[in-house]
């Protein structure tokens, strides 16, 4: 049975919704300072996840070649636009005073949002722990720190938020229908280099969340597909 990516994925339906409505009720100095504190949260599991690192080469070579193909493809200019019609589409009927008004703004963090919540270490390492084990324990402890995380974010970027969700349970469910194929292919080196190149990502979008530099983070997530084979490929020829 299927546990975690349906709780997970409900956390945030949740949380966007939650917070949406909220809106103005929360002072601003709130809505500004606690996304600074998830920025800073991402930075620092980021950091963690780096240190597990076993062939660095391998890892920066997997990040900087997807990183090239996430720009020839234009995956985050994709999103981009995806992003701004959901916005439109979902805020619509009632429209926010507290959303962010910029589009600059909410794609800025929206996508770094989108990075976050699909794409973290704890996401993809807890929907491969219940493909292969049955244990949801991690994909259900993820989803009570995304309801505070979405419930915080849809403060100011509306109900787009919950909208995460789709892309975040169609990401976990194939990791977990795919455990069984891909646990006996991965050795102990090969997680340890595809968890620091995710940490690279999470220090990246920490970044971006923080408005303190604005990195392509999407673009970067092709590294996540490239970099086993090559830690694999460095392994065995290096």
């Amino acid at each position: 049975m299927i546990v975690g990516p349906i709780i997970n994925g409900a956390a945030i339906i949740i949380g966007g919704v939650v917070g949406a409505g909220l809106g103005n009720k929360i002072p601003a100095r709130v809505r500004e300072a606690l996304p600074m504190t998830f920025g800073c949260a991402s930075m620092g599991i980021g950091v963690a996840l780096i240190m597990k690192v076993n062939s660095i080469p391998a890892a920066v070579l997997a990040l900087l070649l997807g990183s090239l193909m996430g720009e020839i493809l234009q995956l985050e200019r994709g999103i981009e636009k995806l992003s701004l019609k959901l916005r439109r589409f979902v805020d619509r009927p009632k429209p926010n005073a507290a959303l962010i008004t910029s589009h600059e703004d909410f794609i800025e963090k929206y996508v770094a949002l989108v990075v976050l919540f699909c794409a973290s270490g704890m996401g993809i390492f807890g929907a491969l722990t219940e493909g292969i084990s049955g244990d949801p324990s991690l994909l259900i402890a993820k989803a009570f720190l995304d309801l505070f995380t979405a419930t915080i974010f849809a403060i100011t970027l509306g109900y787009a938020v919950s909208l995460i969700a789709i892309p975040q349970c169609i990401i976990q469910l194939a990791l977990l229908l795919l455990a069984s194929f891909i646990q006996p292919l991965i050795s102990a080196s090969m997680f340890a280099d595809f968890s620091a190149c995710g940490g690279m990502i999470m220090l990246a979008t920490g970044f971006r969340i923080c408005g303190i530099k604005s990195f392509p983070v999407a673009n970067m997530l092709f590294g996540l597909v490239l970099v086993m084979p090559i830690s694999a490929a460095w392994l065995n020829f290096f």
